[in-house]
This record gives C-alpha cells, structure tokens and sequence, in this order.
C-alpha cells in the first residue's frame, strides 16, 4: 500500500474528495458577501414569506424579535450550556442509558467485542455494528423493534494486527462488510433502562453481502448487469447507509451515501465505455478507493473486473423489520445519488411523495411523487418506483418549481436517468445546493425542511479566476438559497407547497434559519440569522426530525474545536427549534469528536433514541475505546418528550 493510501484512513469523506478532485480555491470574499445580502436582504428583514401557522422566516424573525422573545417557550426543559468534554449531557430532569454500543452481542452465540483482538470474523455480523446514523422505531404486535444505520467502519480498531488498517485478506474484508450496513432488533424497557432483547425473532443484520431485489425502471437494464447477475435485478450488500426514513405501510428505508468510496481498480490503466467513465467522474470513484481497499481482495469492487457494480450502489433500499426473512428491496425509481435520507409524507389525494437530498457539495434537492395512489392495507407494489422523479430549482422571489427529470426534458432514458440521476438533473439547471442532508415533514402543516450542511467551495474561483464547480460542471457561486460564500457553518431551507399539497409542482420558500458565531462574526452574514445567539450557536446541521408537536430536531456534524470561527460552540450537539416563534434551544451535547445522529421515538413518545457515531476518549464504557452506541433518553417524571 502506498503512503497515500495509508493515510487516506483517517480522512472524511469531503477530505478524501479534495484530495481526489481538487478544486483551489481563492475567494472574492467581498464581492460575493454584497451580492448575496442585496439578492436576499438576509439582515435586513426582507427574506420571509408567511403564513398564519408559522413565523416563515429568518429576516421576519428579525422584524419580530421582541414577539418572539417574549413568546412563552414550548420547550420543556432548560437549555444546556456547551459543553468540551468526552461525555453526553442533558437538561436537568432528563437521564439517558446506553440501548446498544458497538460490538453488543445480538445474540447469544455472539461475544462482545473484544478490544485486542478486533472480535471473530465469524461473529461480525451477530453483534451491534459500528457508527450509527438514521434510525426508525416500529411498534408490532406490542413489540419495538428498531431498524439503526451503519454507516462506516473504522479499519485500525477493527482489524488491529493489519498495518494502519488495511486489509491483508478477503477475511479482513469480509469483517469490515458485516460490520455495516442495518441492525433490527427488538428493545424493551426495564427497571435499568432500554435494553436489547438478546435472542429475538426480529434481530438481524443486514450487511455488505446481504442478497437484494433491484426494482423499478432501471432494473434489468444494461448498466445494472454484471458477470455474477446477468439480469440486473439482484445485487448484493447495501453499504455507506447514512439517514433514514419509514413507509406509512411500515417499512424501513436506509439511504446509501459515499458508496463510492469501497470501489477501486486493480489496473489502474482500465479503459471503460465513455459513459460509464463520465459516470465514475461524477460520483467520485477512482481506481485506488477510499480507506476500505475492497477492490484489493474482493472482485466484486473491482471495476477493472466488475465496471457495473457501482451502478448497484446509491439506492433507496426498504427493509420489512417485522419480516426477518424478506429481501430487502432496493428502489431505482428514486434516482441514485449519495442519499442522505427519504422522507416520506402524502400527497392531497393519497399519491406517495419523497423529499431526498444528494449530500455533496453543489449538489441537489430531490421530489419523488408516485403515479399510486397509497390504501393502507392495499399493494404497495411500484409505488416507490413507479412515479415522476423532479429536481429543485429555487428563484431569488422566494418561489420555486419542482422540474421533472423526463427524457424529454434530459435527452436521456428513465434508466439512464435514474442511474445518472446527477446528470439528469444538471441538464435541467437545478439549483446548486450545499450539501442537502436530511429532510423532514412538519407534520402539522404542508412544508418541508432541508439541512444543508455546509460548503466551503461556494464562490471560491480557481487559480485561472474561473468559479468553482461541482463535478458536474454546475458553477457554485452563492445563489438565492445558498447566499454565503465559503459557508462553513450552513443554513436550513424550508419550503411550503403550493396549493397545501406536497406534489404540487411550486412552492414558496425561505431561511429557517442560518448557522453562525454571532460573537466571532457580529454584524456579517456569518453571525447566523437572528434566532441564533452566543447561547445557542452551532454548525453544520445535519440530522433533523419534527416530532408530533411540531418542534424541530436539529443535529450537528460539525467542526468541534472550539476554536476560531467555532470559538463558544463546542461539541457537537442536538437542538430544538420551535417553528412558530424561530425560538431555537440546545437540547444535548455528545462527546467530543462526535457526531450527533439518528432520532426516533418509543411508540408511548416518552422516549427519544439518538445516535452517538465516532466519539472520541473512550465514551461510553471507559474501557480505552471509543464505540459509538444509541442512547435512549427519558424524563425523570416520564412525561411526554415529542
């Protein structure tokens, strides 16, 4: 393994992207800054639309602050201060316990994990995997059982005696796929706290290897075929699960990410068709492969061998976790990109509708409607496949349309469409975005929420003067929704649809809010929109969920330093936020080197699970090794919390 492999363990997913595809970048930092406070009036109070259920608006919660403050809060608690250290904190009156950590035998035939040894290969795929990310609870047959994302694995922990983590063997690999992908199983509530049910029926995991159905109109199509399946409909593994969703009929829907990244070639010189190559450019896959080095000993992930099989990555695939033995199904009708999460809400007249965002910087904002109509109780078959799939494009009045991704409209097949689905949508002048993460539905009114979790390439130019661009070649200079250049610290879209129908074709929008330090940057744009203060500060959301009150949960994966720009901030932390009076509160704070992910709720509502993922010292056992776990919390009265 060469120097830069090596050190491409320890990189992030973005870090690895500019390493691969560097873009430099030198901004015209004042110029862009004017030109986005005039296009919107960010401070001024002119962005904001509204509505007679909510404050719609950051610059009209400006208008309304003394409104808002003295607003009585319908937070039930006390927010917390920052906090620095490697542990997890919470209001008072609230207590958490650990549901499952990393290694957490689901079985009986399983041992923990063992901290020398890495834990048995044969063992791998009957215990807890490692960093957790979406999540969803499923009440059934007065059981609750939850389906928990998997989103990566750290290569030096678990394979210990591989030099800096990589893979000597395909039973290293093989360890490393059952370590991802989804865990269900059943939990249960005891005088000690949630615990899991050791042993159930429903307990499974689903991994890198796990046999699945492709559906939808891109299945059997040329693309999708390779020498292990000439048919196109099956595939193997659903792998960088990241955010999640549920189908009103009870299913679970795990997104795949930076799937990219467990693909490589062993003949660097390969040559491919034209289109799959420009394919292989836009999402980010090269022949040396990212920190996994799957390709080296699995032939599978070789694309020198196996040019197909990145075309069976980047899915939407739904689990049935009252179902142990089902196929999990992955769904091509909802494009393939590196989604965050799906978000899944009805349409006026029944239709099925799924928010997503391409989490990837100057990428997009997705709309599936079904051609269906949802029964409960009736076939689900082809209604998250069989629909119009649409972009979104954003204008500087606040509107905007949901464009269709047709081949009339793209030049392209449904199925090279819903392969290609970034290409697609830079043929229809879609909206650059930065980086669309998770998306929730208010449950209480029409609109929707996207966190768009940072972009430090937003307005920078190259050496040559030229804007930088995404890898498509969409130029990402600041825009309506996207108004800050170098935007480290993120914002919240939300939209209303027009006609209080989510598969309306328009919308109106705004800026729920906008991350900054208002103590480091008072008076610019970078100090955030006026619900953000020094008591409350954060950035880059990412995970987000609007419980039955209709408050908003917002998690953060940001930079945790607490220095510089993200002096005040600290660790990474969960947050509330009350639509109607822009009242934002810190709810949580995780260990350092954390991210906050993954929140659902007891089927009473009285317990709200979250998702602690890589945290740094040794959280939560103090055995000298970090795992990242779920944690259930409660209040101490066992009231309602969402």
């Amino acid at each position: 393994m060469s120097d830069h492999q090596i050190d491409i363990q320890d990189l992030s997913a973005d870090e690895w992207d500019e390493l691969n595809f560097p873009r430099p970048a030198t901004n015209d930092f004042d110029r862009v800054v004017e030109a986005a406070i005039s296009r919107r009036g960010f401070l001024s109070g002119l962005l904001a639309f509204g509505s007679g259920a909510a404050v719609m608006g950051a610059g009209l919660l400006n208008s309304t602050s003394a409104q808002a403050q003295a607003a009585v809060s319908r937070f039930a608690f006390t927010p917390i201060a920052m906090q620095t250290d490697f542990d997890v904190h919470v209001p008072e009156g609230y207590s958490w316990n650990v549901v499952a950590k990393w290694g957490d035998a689901l079985f009986s035939d399983a041992d923990g994990y063992d901290v020398t040894e890495g834990g048995a290969v044969d063992k791998s795929d009957r215990i807890f995997g490692e960093n957790t990310d979406g999540m969803e609870l499923f009440s059934f047959q007065g059981r609750q059982i939850i389906a928990i994302n998997h989103e990566y694995v750290n290569n030096k922990i678990n394979l210990p005696a591989a030099q800096d983590g990589a893979p000597a063997n395909a039973g290293d690999v093989l360890k490393l796929q059952q370590l991802q992908g989804v865990t269900v199983m059943e939990i249960a509530e005891t005088d000690a706290g949630w615990t899991v049910v050791k042993d159930s029926p429903f307990n499974r995991r689903i991994h890198h290897n796990t046999p699945m159905q492709i559906v939808g109109p891109a299945a059997g199509h040329d693309l999708l075929k390779t020498e292990a399946d000439q048919t196109g409909t099956l595939s193997l593994g659903t792998m960088n699960n990241c955010g999640s969703g549920r189908t009103p009929w009870g299913t679970y829907l795990t997104c795949e990410e930076n799937f990219n990244g467990y693909f490589g070639s062993t003949n660097a010189d390969a040559t491919y068709d034209p289109a799959v190559a420009a394919g292989y450019k836009r999402y980010g896959i090269t022949a040396e492969g990212f920190r996994y080095q799957y390709h080296v000993h699995d032939a599978r992930f070789d694309t020198a061998k196996n040019p197909n099989e990145p075309h069976r990555a980047g899915y939407i695939v739904e689990i049935d976790p009252t179902k142990p033995d089902s196929v999990p199904v992955k769904h091509t009708g909802l494009g393939r990109f590196k989604h965050e999460n799906a978000a899944v809400v009805l349409a006026a007249d029944g239709r099925i509708v799924v928010y997503m965002g391409d989490d990837e910087r100057g990428e997009f904002l997705y709309r599936f409607v079904s051609n269906g109509i949802y029964t409960p109780g009736g076939s689900t078959d082809g209604l998250l496949d069989d629909g119009v799939l649409s972009v979104a494009k954003f204008t500087e009045d606040g509107k905007g349309e949901w464009v269709a991704l047709t081949p009339a409209a793209t030049g392209m097949t449904l199925p090279e469409i819903l392969v290609f689905t970034r290409t697609a949508a830079s043929k229809v002048g879609a909206t650059t975005m930065d980086r669309p993460e998770w998306v929730a539905v208010n449950p209480l009114a029409i609109e929707a929420y996207c966190c768009l979790t940072n972009n430090a390439r937003r307005g920078a130019t190259d050496d040559a003067g030229k804007p930088r661009a995404n890898a498509g070649g969409d130029v990402m200079d600041p825009n309506p929704v996207n108004p800050r250049a170098k935007n480290n610290f993120g914002q919240i879209v939300r939209w209303r649809a027009h006609g209080d129908d989510h598969a309306a074709a328009t919308f109106d929008w705004d800026l729920y809010v906008m991350a900054g330090n208002p103590t480091v940057h008072a008076g610019t744009p970078y100090a955030g929109s006026p619900n953000v203060t020094q008591g409350n500060m954060f950035n880059s959301p990412d995970g987000m969920q609007i419980d039955s009150t209709g408050l908003v949960w917002i998690q953060t994966d940001g930079e945790d330093s607490n220095e510089g720009d993200y002096a005040g901030m600290g660790n990474n932390q969960m947050l509330a936020g009350d639509p109607v009076t822009g009242e934002i509160a810190r709810f949580l704070t995780g260990p350092k080197d954390s991210e906050v992910t993954g929140l659902t709720w007891s089927a009473d509502r009285r317990t709200m699970f979250v998702g602690i993922q890589h945290p740094g010292g040794s959280w939560p056992t103090g055995n000298g090794l970090p795992q990242s776990a779920i944690i259930a919390i409660k209040r101490d009265d066992n009231a309602l919390i969402g």
